[in-house]
């Protein structure tokens, strides 16, 4: 197995991870994202997150989409890791595991305090995973999201004010 970096040429692949991981999460209905958009935000002048991408025997198997965080606690970076996806054929061979621990690695290389995700709570497969590598729930916490015409909303009060 290599986990290697994902290059522009790499698009039509992460992409594909995409719709698989939204597929599996009951969520394909909001993948809005395309090739260009992907080439722009990941590849372009102003890259806004990394991807790695995991191979057996020269074929992809594995993505991952990170980025940087701040905690102001810490007064450091931290990563955050927006999907992690192993084609469902070679889940349970230690792929995820290992594409944790590089990015683990790339954190502490980086000077990062911590390295953070979310999950499902109906993802029990992951959440058990998760757990057994030592990742803690952080049950405390409510995720809170903007979007859509909500988010336009707000941004109209700023705009306005």
């Amino acid at each position: 197995m290599q986990i290697k970096s994902a290059t522009l040429e790499d698009v039509p692949v992460i992409l594909s991870f995409i719709r698989q991981l939204a597929d599996y999460e009951k969520l394909a209905h909001e993948v809005i994202a395309t090739e260009d958009s992907l080439r722009k935000h990941l590849f372009g002048s102003k890259p806004y997150a990394e991807v790695i991408l995991s191979y057996l025997d020269n074929v992809p198997v594995g993505f991952a989409l990170f980025f940087h965080n701040f905690s102001t606690f810490l007064g450091k970076p931290g990563l955050y890791l927006e999907d992690l996806f192993v084609l469902p054929e070679k889940r349970g061979s230690g792929i995820g595991q290992k594409m944790l621990a590089y990015l683990a690695c790339l954190a502490k290389e980086r000077g990062c305090g911590r390295l953070e995700w979310w999950v499902l709570d109906w993802n029990e497969p992951a959440i058990h995973f998760y757990q057994r590598l030592g990742a803690q729930a952080m049950n405390e916490w409510t995720v809170y999201r903007v979007t859509g015409e909500a988010l336009n909303d707000l941004a109209e009060q700023w705009k306005s004010a």
